[in-house]
């Protein structure tokens, strides 16, 4: 990318656009948002939670990584992410996130407070010097589940989605690889 096409399509002033995509697994949420990130013109940074854990999630990410091919680069994070945008994130380059329920489960499976962390990377969203897309899922449409632990982890990514949805400028739900836009939106249709 050169210099001159990059500055046009970088960020004015510090303004970044934070954007949350969400929805449920294989929704095409991931590649809604990678496309998203490839329209920006900008340099692109991957940002990957998932830790690997064995042989079938490591296909995974090799398959992920040829799909997006060779102009990404790729940082592994799987719980530092305020600390990723403070340092990464610029009008240059945009940083896609994905995603932000493994980091969750990053998060609880390391014993790291989730109120705390979740309030740490809102506030890095906030001050935020270049464009940002948060890949999540839509853990909470389907049927309750049986254990605590599960209904528990639910919960908290439901908190999760719901935080971060207050501070970012753009929210879409993707179902069947098709964009919904959640925000903005007009409140003034919206009657009782």
């Amino acid at each position: 990318m050169s210099a001159s096409s990059s500055s046009k399509n970088a960020v004015p002033g510090g303004a970044a656009t934070a954007t949350l995509v969400f929805g449920g697994a294989r929704s095409g949420k991931s590649r809604f948002a990678e496309d998203l990130a490839v329209k920006s013109g900008l340099n692109r940074l991957y940002v990957a939670t998932s830790p690997i854990i064995d042989a079938e999630m490591h296909e995974r990410v090799a398959q992920h990584r040829a799909q997006r091919g060779e102009h990404w680069r790729t940082l592994e994070e799987e719980l530092d992410l305020a600390g990723v945008l403070d340092c990464e994130a610029g009008p240059e380059t945009v940083i896609l996130i994905d995603c932000l329920t493994l980091w969750l489960n990053n998060l609880i499976y390391r014993e790291r407070d989730v109120a705390t962390e979740t309030a740490r990377l809102a506030e890095a969203l906030r001050h935020l010097k270049g464009p940002c897309v948060l890949v999540s899922n839509e853990v909470g449409m389907g049927i309750v589940p049986d254990n605590p632990l599960a209904r528990s982890f639910r919960d908290l990514q439901g908190r999760l989605n719901q935080d971060i949805a207050a501070v970012v400028r753009q929210v879409i739900f993707v179902a069947a690889g098709l964009p919904l836009i959640l925000k903005p939106s007009s409140h003034a249709d919206i009657k009782i």
